[in-house]
Formats: C-alpha cells, sequence, structure tokens
C-alpha cells in the first residue's frame, strides 16, 4: 500500500476516518455520494475518486483489476474503503490486494455473480448482463442506458436525449469488463478479520443473494435500506450508519494496536 508520508499514529490519535468513496458505472464520484458530500463535514474526511474512462471523450477500457490496483495507489493505512455496485468489486478486489491496511470495507450491491451461481436469480442475472453486453444497443447510448438500468433495478429515469456527460457515462459503461467476470477470494477477504459492512436495497433478488453470501462469508455486518432502488447510499439513514460503522471500526483498530 502507497503510504508515503503520512504519520499513521498520528492519524488514529487525532483525525477523524477518512473515507476513500468509490462510485460504480455511469456516473461519477461527485453524483454517487452528493448525499455524503452534502451532510458529512467535521465527522470524516472524504475522498471521492474519479475514476478513469468517465472524462469527456474517452473511450478507455474499463477492467475491474486495474482500477482496483488504480484505487490501491489512493488508499493508505488506516482508510475505511466504500464502493458502490461496480465500485464495490473494485473495492473488494482494492481490500484483498492490499491486505491488513485498511481500517474497514463497505460495499453496496456489488455485481460480483460469481460469489453466488448457484442461486438462479443470481445466475440469471450474470447471464443477462453478458447478453446485454454481447448483443444490446452499445450503439445507442440512450436504449442501451434504460436496458441496464432495468436490469440492475434502478428507478432512475433518464432525461431524452441524455446531456452529454450522461452520454459519456454510458460510453464508460459499454466499455466496462463484465462484472460478472469477477473472481472475488472471499476466502482471502475472511483471513483479514476486516470489518465489513454490506448494504443492500431489498429491491432486486440477485443483489439480496450476493449480499447474503458476503455477509456470511465476511462475517459482515449488514445494513438493509429500501425505497431507493440499487442507490441506497442517497438515503440519510445509510450516511448515519456507515459513520457508526467506521468510528467502530476505527475503536477496535486502536485497541488492537493498544
Amino acid at each position: 500500500m502507497n503510504s508515503g508520508n503520512r504519520d499513521t499514529s498520528s492519524h488514529f490519535r487525532d483525525r477523524p476516518p477518512r473515507l476513500v468513496l468509490v462510485h460504480g458505472s455511469v456516473v461519477g464520484g461527485r453524483p454517487t455520494w452528493r448525499e455524503q458530500r452534502r451532510t458529512i463535514t467535521d465527522e470524516a474526511e472524504l475522498v471521492v475518486l474519479e475514476r478513469p474512462g468517465f472524462e469527456p471523450g474517452s473511450d478507455e477500457r474499463i477492467d475491474f483489476e486495474a482500477h482496483a490496483r488504480w484505487v490501491a495507489k489512493r488508499v493508505a493505512p488506516g482508510d475505511h474503503l466504500v464502493g458502490h455496485s461496480y465500485g464495490g468489486v473494485i473495492a473488494l478486489l482494492t481490500a484483498a490486494g492490499v491486505g491488513e491496511g485498511l481500517a474497514s470495507l463497505t460495499v453496496i450491491e456489488p455485481p460480483c455473480t460469481s460469489v453466488a451461481l448457484d442461486d438462479p436469480a443470481v445466475a440469471d442475472f450474470a447471464a443477462a448482463g453478458a447478453e446485454l453486453w454481447a448483443h444490446g444497443p452499445r450503439h445507442d447510448p440512450e436504449a442501451f442506458l434504460r436496458a441496464f438500468l432495468l436490469a440492475v433495478g434502478s428507478d432512475y429515469v433518464p432525461p431524452s436525449p441524455l446531456p452529454p456527460e450522461l452520454e459519456q457515462g454510458v460510453r464508460a459503461l459499454v466499455a466496462e469488463r463484465g462484472p460478472w467476470e469477477a473472481e472475488i477470494s472471499l476466502a482471502k477477504l475472511a483471513a483479514l478479520a476486516l470489518p465489513v459492512l454490506v448494504v443492500s436495497g431489498a429491491h432486486h433478488a440477485a443483489f439480496d443473494r450476493i449480499c447474503d453470501v458476503l455477509e456470511r462469508e465476511l462475517r459482515a455486518e449488514r445494513l438493509v435500506i429500501p425505497g431507493h432502488g440499487h442507490n441506497p447510499q442517497v438515503d440519510p439513514a445509510f450516511t448515519e450508519a456507515l459513520l457508526a460503522f467506521v468510528n467502530r471500526a476505527d475503536l477496535m483498530r486502536k485497541s488492537r494496536r493498544g
């Protein structure tokens, strides 16, 4: 892990928790974490990442493994890593790669279908994703976005025509490596004994089952926030629960260090 010259002992004594926030598909960090940017002030330091591929004109291939390495360069010892959707897949891979340096991990409905393919709803979800990427309307950003939103259970209704920033987000989406290809080492993550919070929205059977497996295998805390589809992080209850969780994780980390 790349810690630079940060004084980690001072971090634990004097600094608020540092939250590194990883966005998912279509939209970048600022809109994804708008509720946290609006409401979290002195309680924590926010590091809102903007992943490569979302800048205007980019046609960069987006690969969860490459982005996990990119995120790993931007976290420091004692950070709390938070990932939404595709960003949750990236966060799981990052945590497995950087090891015990993180203070905690929070994932919100990551589409890492490989962890629960024995469940029919998850298997169908993975197959539908592969079908959409293989045969969907890849050259019609608006049509592709609408099909994608339907697949993930989002209640967002995009404007027509798409504004340029959103159209670029869809082009980034089309350029993504499918998350159904991600192999998550649950045994490696569990061995870290890292405090983990798994969040779901009670709106989609496949996401529920994936989160069930993560909760069980990682001995994670579980938070269910209905009413916001695939974006439970927009609910103030998520922010309240997240801050309480990272504070507990920091206390645990301090007690282990003596």
